[in-house]
């Protein structure tokens, strides 16, 4: 690892702490603490003959959005402080964490914090003092501790866009060579044309063929061609006649009181009929 690549992981922020027996419980995305500083076995768990073990294990996947703003170890006897969860255990069946102290983290959205936990580190008890780091106490024979700091979370990086071919053809820069066809740039297809506009195409192209000589497509021709297009003349003096002006002068615009006043309803007959007392039902 290169030294920009070394200080860039450092700079990322802890998002996740937990307990875990080995690499194999460990998940994926986390990173398994086994060494102490002083070079020994990071396995909180002691005693002879013990098969498995826990070791402290934390994630820097950002992907949850959430980070570790603060690492503390409390004992047993100890109220949890408000804010704060015990981190989660990753262990084999038959595995176990020491309950006499306990380790608790604070998450919060990676948002709301300018500053969050770097790096966690172990050493032997009473041996090695790690400058710029904090001391978080001691547990099973080991020193724990923890760096803080500001972090840099990584630029998301913008996704790459597919341009269709009618996007591309409204680009600002030259065309580009033509593109080869496939089922979304085909070629649209042509407009209707009117049955008299296409009477009148045949007939062209029909003189042409006759001017030429060439009497092939003798058979395309309809009994409308050469039938020139004429309106009847009823129609004809209709559309001649304009209106007078005299007519036009005639029309009276009436205003909103006028229409007020010619359609003015009192409703008196509907007053009345309903204070008309109805007649009485007598019975047989």
């Amino acid at each position: 690892m290169s030294v920009f690549e070394s200080s860039s992981a450092t700079n990322r922020p802890i998002t996740a702490v937990a307990w875990a027996s080995n690499g194999t419980t460990c998940p994926s995305h986390f990173t398994l603490v086994s060494l102490t500083e002083d070079g020994g076995s990071a396995n909180f768990s002691r005693g002879f003959g013990l098969k498995s073990g826990y070791f402290l294990s934390y994630s820097k996947d950002l992907s949850g959005g959430m980070v570790v703003a603060d690492v503390q170890l409390i004992s047993d006897k100890e109220t949890i402080p408000h804010g704060y969860c015990y981190i989660p255990e990753y262990l084999e069946p038959k595995a176990s964490v020491g309950k006499k102290k306990r380790v608790c983290v604070r998450v919060v959205p990676v948002g709301s914090v300018a500053a969050a936990v770097l790096e966690l580190k172990m050493t032997a008890k009473n041996k090695t003092v790690l400058q710029q780091y904090t001391c978080l106490g001691d547990m099973n024979g080991f020193v724990v501790w923890c760096l803080k700091g500001p972090f840099s979370s990584p630029v998301p990086l913008a996704k790459p866009r597919s341009v269709s071919l009618d996007m591309r053809t409204l680009s600002l820069e030259g065309a580009g060579p033509p593109q080869p066809l496939k089922p979304s740039n085909l070629p649209t297809a042509l407009p209707k044309v009117s049955r008299r506009r296409s009477n009148l195409e045949t007939k062209g192209s029909l003189e042409g063929v006759c001017g030429s000589g060439n009497h092939s497509n003798i058979f395309g021709i309809t009994a409308m061609d050469g039938v020139p297009f004429t309106l009847h003349p009823k129609f004809e003096s209709q559309s001649n006649t304009k209106a007078s002006v005299s007519s036009l002068c005639d029309i009276w615009v009436k205003s909103v009181q006028d229409i007020e006043n010619e359609y003015n309803y009192t409703f008196a007959v509907e007053e009345l009929a309903s204070k008309r007392i109805p007649p009485a039902v007598t019975t047989s």
